[in-house]
């Protein structure tokens, strides 16, 4: 079970995305304000973390860059989900940090794809380490 960490503003989302994550064995915890999401980050120690990109407050870009640059959780894998799908956002999304992007509305199958793939990336962590 991996710990997942959702920044998402849409309700509708953040309950798709929490259903179809928990239904595979994850455990999701959703953020709905990007400025506490830092920090929700830093307390939850997530495998992954799910991010909107167009968010009030901080945007998803934004929060990206924050995380690249917060030694505690720099090379935790971030999957953005985003409205977003015109030449070059993939590549301004990839370029902020995000290892992986996704367009809404999402395919349900491309998304569990995506989790799958970038949890299966992600070194375990040891004691000895």
């Amino acid at each position: 079970m991996a710990k997942i960490l959702i920044v998402e503003d849409n309700a509708l989302n953040i309950k798709l995305f929490c259903d179809l994550l928990a239904a595979h064995g994850h455990e999701p915890q959703a953020v709905t304000d990007s400025r506490l999401a830092l920090d929700a980050a830093r307390e939850f120690v997530p495998d992954l973390v799910i991010t909107d990109i167009q968010l009030p407050h901080v945007s998803g870009l934004e929060l990206i860059q924050l995380i690249r640059a917060d030694e505690a959780i720099k090379d935790v894998p971030i999957m953005a989900v985003t409205a977003y799908a015109t030449a070059g956002d993939e590549e301004r999304i990839r370029g902020a940090g995000a290892e992986s992007y996704v367009t809404k509305p999402i395919s349900v199958a491309r998304f569990v794809q995506e989790v799958d793939s970038l949890l299966a990336r992600k070194e375990p962590v040891t004691a000895d380490a």
